[in-house]
């Protein structure tokens, strides 16, 4: 008996030296590589014959699975193509031509069969009188020539009665039909997907499906907006630049399924008309909508309610409720022509929130009572919490004041308050709670960093993916740059450019004899009062 280390002894040495013209080689592995095929491409050209057992079931799948890999560009799990330490091989591009060969090999020397049953067959090799055991597959690595995630691995080499013992146990397996299925079509059918010529629109389509198969998993037509509604033919949709209307389609993807978002575009990038657009396909579903706004900004909402004839969507009859941030904290007296002691607050199935960062301090939200209770707590549970289910769309050039805590606690309306209603509908790897306080925690630590070194970049660097996971599902923030960048700005026009200041200095007058404003404050200062 002889002991193969796979260090200072390879098996693939000893299997040059076993395998020689006109021999018998049979193995039972649980996959087969072409790259183990490769090394001993030379012996095995000149064996009389080859039988190869797969321990386990392979290329026995019933149709519909089996048409479902093709379909998904996935080759079985035999890995005909090399194994996950076979990267440097694959890295190398000679994969087609070395499959080619093997696959022509096969058709003039090789056999395979699979093992249908349950029950484990162990792996060996025999080549005529000489056993090596024991074998978990036939690649490059169990030959010895890639490194694996083994520290050492014994084989040993037997010859005589042993030899004998395991090679008679293979042709008890190898014979038994009930046992075993011929797969060597199906090995030559998977080996020819490695080494076809595909054509560069075969390829163009396989990339872009690599490309934005996230995407395309995620759409669907739940959250996709129903063009039935007709909110296309409406006056403000039909107002919008192509921005707005991307922005306006993205914010409806996102109520849907995330039932809030963030609309924090650049100041001037109209941000109210493109909410009315969202607005109105909400109430073309017959949804109630409410404005909630500061109270300087009424007109920027009413105007479009009013049947004046100065009111630009007139045409749209939009019907929703604006009331004030200030009014959640009245019990009673009328507003905008609102009963406040008598509205539903929690009726209104899409919420929208202008200068929503006012809204960024949170609060206890079930130790909130009605005495107590602040704008924040009294939105979350009388309006969100309570009644429908309603969505929330926020709009705020800056949702971010102080700390990302403002952010959270905005998002929070999306969710009630309650994280599992989102938690499974991001793609991150935690929860948001601590998605929010990881970040909290960089941007505490970049804080405190030299002034050279808190830069943008620095501060992006040190953020968790998780993080810039939870912005892209759930907010929608573009600049002028990023305008001017990736839409055509020609019915746009440009942006004006923001003039540097001027400092001027004026003086009281400019009659040369008359008091400047030192000697006024010279003179106030030496009066005794």
């Amino acid at each position: 008996m002889k002991e193969i280390d796979n260090v200072n002894i390879t098996l693939c040495d000893e299997l040059k030296t076993n395998i020689k013209q006109d021999s018998k080689v049979s193995i039972a592995a649980a996959f087969f590589s072409i790259y183990a095929f490769s090394e001993l491409k030379e012996q095995l050209e000149n064996v009389k014959e080859f039988r190869f057992l797969f321990s386990s079931p392979a290329f026995v799948f019933d149709n519909e699975y089996d048409k479902k890999e093709k379909k998904e560009f996935y080759i079985p799990r035999i890995n005909l193509s090399g194994s996950e330490f076979e990267v440097r091989l694959r890295n190398e591009l000679s994969q087609k031509t070395i499959a080619k060969e093997c696959a022509e090999w096969i058709r003039k020397k090789a056999s395979f069969k699979a093992n249908v049953t349950e029950s484990h067959i162990p792996g060996f090799i025999i080549s005529d009188q000489t056993a090596f055991y024991p074998i978990e597959d036939f690649s490059s690595v169990q030959l010895g020539k890639e490194k694996g995630n083994n520290a050492f691995f014994s084989i040993f080499e037997n010859q005589g009665s042993s030899s004998s013992r395991y090679l008679s146990i293979f042709n008890s397996f190898w014979n038994g039909k009930d046992k075993l299925k011929d797969v060597k079509d199906k090995v030559l059918e998977s080996l020819s997907t490695v080494y076809q010529e595909n054509s560069p629109e075969f390829i163009y389509f396989f990339t872009l499906f690599n490309i934005f198969k996230e995407f395309l998993e995620d759409v669907s037509e739940d959250t996709l907006p129903n063009e039935a509604t007709g909110f296309k033919s409406s006056v403000i949709w039909n107002a919008l630049y192509d921005f707005q209307k991307d922005a306006a389609l993205a914010i409806i993807n996102k109520l849907e399924k995330y039932n809030g978002c963030i609309l924090a575009d650049s100041v001037g990038l109209g941000k109210t008309y493109t909410a009315l657009a969202v607005m109105k396909y909400y109430e073309n579903r017959n949804k109630t909508v409410l404005v909630l706004c500061p109270k300087k900004l009424s007109s920027n909402w009413t105007d479009y309610t009013s049947n004046y004839i100065n009111n630009p969507l007139l045409k749209d009859r939009f019907n929703y409720d604006v009331l004030y941030h200030t009014d959640l904290s009245r019990k009673s007296g009328r507003s905008n022509g609102i009963d406040l002691s008598r509205i539903n607050w929690g009726n209104y199935d899409l919420v929208v929130i202008d200068e929503s960062h006012n809204f960024r301090n949170g609060g206890k939200l079930d130790s909130a009572t009605d005495g107590k209770a602040n704008r924040y707590q009294v939105l979350m549970n009388k309006v969100m919490r309570a009644g429908v289910k309603s969505k929330v769309l926020m709009l705020s050039a800056t949702p971010v004041n102080n700390k990302f805590t403002d952010l959270r606690n905005q998002l929070q309306l999306a969710y009630e308050g309650d994280s599992a209603n989102i938690n499974d509908k991001l793609n991150t790897a935690k929860p948001i709670e601590d998605v929010f306080r990881a970040a909290q925690a960089a941007y505490t630590k970049w804080s405190k960093l030299p002034l050279t070194e808190r830069t943008t970049q620095g501060l992006l660097d040190k953020l968790d993916f998780d993080f810039f996971e939870v912005l892209d599902s759930v907010t929608i923030a573009r600049s002028r740059k990023h305008i001017e960048k990736y839409y055509d700005c020609t019915r746009i026009g440009s942006f004006p450019e923001r003039l540097k200041p001027v400092s001027l200095n004026p003086g009281l007058s400019d009659l040369k004899n008359a008091i400047n404003y030192n000697e006024i404050f010279d003179q106030l200062m030496a009066l005794d009062l």
